[in-house]
């Protein structure tokens, strides 16, 4: 019965204190005037910030049954240009509840009401919100005057300003480039009793939403620009990325720290960010960690460990933005797989049988210098495993050069360099590279396409060009090639087989000449190339029993040959060496594509070694008329293989 009757006269006194402060509330609203409370609210926030808005609207003043002040059309003001840093449409202020009972105006927090905040920074590296700046910090430092009414360490009365609809518009007049965020809503949490201050929200930028949060373990050292510690967290679709350390900015900006950042796909992240997409295939999923010290315009980062395509490289990278923007660093990888990022660049159509025709793009190599050095234990590049492998990859003024120190490729080493630019004709080529015992045939196949030349071999060639497409390179391509292997074969063709058995029966017909393969002991070529034509002067194949000799010319763009040759057939004697004098010659001629040549023996020599035909050749040689040869088709066939000399013309031709 007892605490019954306490609990209710309990509820009694709150009931009366409420209403009391209800009707403190009614009296306040009728008795504060309203240009007092704007006054104080103005006062306080010049007290708090040390920022002097300018009032340019309406004031809406509420003090019942919360104290609410709403300014319209706020505007703070650019000392050096006149122009607003920052414009507001509404500034709402909502005041402590308690503080107010007794007459007081105090701000508990501040709402930013679709915003306008301009930041831009002169080519001096000084903003328009520096002066700002540093009347804020000047307001955050604790008063230490004796003199003064307040205590050492003020404390400030709000401590929470919240951005809603915002629009943030960034410029840099060094570099011509503005930026736009757009919704942008955030929540700021005023330093008012610690000397942190923390920040977190979302914001549009380049159509995609990004959720942020960071912090500054010292607001006013870090306004002022003495050390503080720094925290960043982004979040959104294309990246996510993280800061934690340290940052100063007197006398220059510097960031020390540990830096991450990933994402699912490095091409769109790059195309969100920057509007720009390298070329070719891969740059998918992405991470990157390492320590990053930043010193003015200059990002260097040390401990690096990125993964790229499932690519793991560690090393160190140095990003410099002073003048022109390059990029230089060395990684090093146990396995690279480059398989992704040449799968769009084909120097064969999908059918092998001709140059790729679509137009180089070298867009971009402008914009960036690249200075990198890239080592790997194994690399992939479709189907060739290549093993240890150092390169450097240069870009500089538009040339792109990668310059090979030491592969292990195709069974033996590559060295060299190559590199392209952008010309007005679409691309320029630059090409000398050496590969020493190599496998032919997988070297030969995966650069050109020709999978003919079985064995080991050093291959070597120093070419130029240009042109807009693949094709277009090989029209107008200049240089030199030589090609010389011990111990291997000729794959499709069995010359030497061919020959013992034309030597026994001239006219004979058989399937080596599509079959089989021809072994050698030597094969040596030196050939020249002028605008997309292989001058074949010195062609030397050496086998056991067998010699060839070629001559002529080959199409690089048609991808066909044209050449001469003669075939030999050496005896042996008795201790296994050959004999001087050949047993057997046939000219041949070798003509029709690279993938699959046409060889066809000279008929005449054939006929004039048979014993039944040499009779027929020479009659038909003895009595054709001189001054009627023949004509049509046939004739031109039988020129071919040297039977006539000469067709007549025939009517309409």
């Amino acid at each position: 019965m007892i605490a019954a009757i306490g609990i209710k006269r309990l509820g009694l006194a709150a009931a009366t204190l409420a209403g009391g402060a209800f009707a403190a509330l009614v009296i306040l609203s009728l008795l504060i005037p309203a240009d007092t409370v704007r006054d104080s609210i103005k006062a306080e926030i010049r007290a708090v910030t040390g920022l002097d808005p300018v009032l340019r609207g309406d004031v809406a003043v509420s003090l019942f049954p919360t104290g609410t002040v709403i300014f319209d059309q706020v505007a703070l003001g650019d000392n050096r240009t006149g122009e607003p840093a920052m414009t507001v449409d509404q500034l709402v202020v909502r005041l402590r509840f308690f503080p107010l009972l007794i007459g007081r105006i105090e701000i508990a927090d501040v709402s930013l009401v679709r915003p306008i905040i301009i930041i831009a920074f002169a080519p001096d590296g000084r903003s328009n919100w520096s002066s700002h700046v540093e009347m804020l910090a000047r307001a955050l430092q604790p008063n230490r005057d004796p003199g003064s009414n307040q205590s050492p360490d003020r404390v400030v009365s709000f401590s929470e300003i919240r951005i809603g609809d915002g629009k943030v518009i960034l410029r840099d007049q060094a570099r011509n480039i503005t930026e736009t965020l757009s919704s942008v809503e955030f929540a700021l949490a005023w330093p008012s009793i610690s000397k942190t201050f923390a920040a977190a929200g979302r914001f549009m930028w380049h159509d995609e939403m990004i959720e942020g949060v960071f912090s500054l373990s010292d607001f006013v050292a870090a306004l002022v620009g003495d050390r503080s510690g720094l925290k960043v967290r982004f979040n959104g679709a294309p990246v996510k990325f993280a800061f934690d350390g340290y940052i100063s900015h007197r006398p220059t900006l510097r960031m020390e720290g540990t830096l991450a950042a990933d994402g699912p796909s490095l091409r769109d992240t790059l195309r969100w960010a920057a509007h720009r997409m390298p070329p070719g295939g891969g740059f998918g999923r992405f991470s990157l960690k390492a320590q990053t010290n930043v010193a003015g315009g200059n990002i260097a980062l040390s401990g690096v460990n990125v993964e790229l395509d499932g690519n793991v490289g560690e090393g160190a990278l140095t990003f410099m933005a002073d003048g022109r923007q390059a990029v230089q660093g060395t990684l090093a990888a146990d396995g690279l797989d480059l398989t992704p990022y040449i799968s769009a660049i084909r120097l064969l159509t999908t059918g092998d049988r001709s140059w790729e025709r679509v137009p180089i793009s070298l867009d971009g190599l402008n914009d960036v210098d690249v200075d990198l050095r890239l080592s790997a234990a194994r690399v992939t590049l479709a189907t060739a495993k290549l093993g240890r492998t150092a390169v450097a990859a240069n870009l500089r003024g538009g040339h792109f050069t990668v310059t090979v120190g030491e592969s292990e490729a195709f069974g033996g080493v590559v060295k060299g360099s190559f590199g392209l630019a952008k010309s007005p004709g679409g691309a320029e080529l630059k090409a000398q590279l050496q590969f020493v015992d190599v496998d032919l045939d997988q070297a030969l196949g995966e650069l050109f396409g020709i999978r003919r030349i079985e064995g080991k071999g050093n291959l070597g060639f120093v070419v130029d060009s240009h042109g807009p497409s693949v094709f277009g390179l090989t029209e107008a391509l200049n240089g030199s090639a030589n090609l010389i292997s011990r111990k291997g074969a000729i794959a499709g063709l069995n010359v030497e087989q061919l020959l013992k058995r034309l030597a026994r029966s001239p006219l004979s017909r058989g399937n080596e000449l599509s079959s089989g393969k021809t072994p050698y002991n030597l094969l040596a070529a030196n050939v020249k190339i002028e605008q997309g034509t292989i001058k074949v002067d010195d062609v030397r194949i050496e086998g056991p029993s067998l010699r060839l000799a070629l001559a002529g010319s080959a199409s690089i763009p048609a991808r066909e040959l044209d050449l001469t040759g003669t075939a030999s057939l050496l005896t042996t004697s008795g201790s296994g060496t050959a004999e001087a004098a050949p047993a057997f010659e046939l000219p041949f001629v070798v003509q029709g594509a690279w993938d699959d040549p046409l060889l066809l023996p000279d008929v005449k020599v054939l006929m004039k070694r048979s014993g039944a035909a040499a009779p027929i050749l020479n009659a038909i040689e003895n009595h054709a008329p001189a001054t009627s040869p023949p004509s049509g088709d046939d004739c031109q066939n039988r020129m071919r293989l040297a039977t006539v000399d000469h067709c007549a013309p025939q009517p309409g031709r």
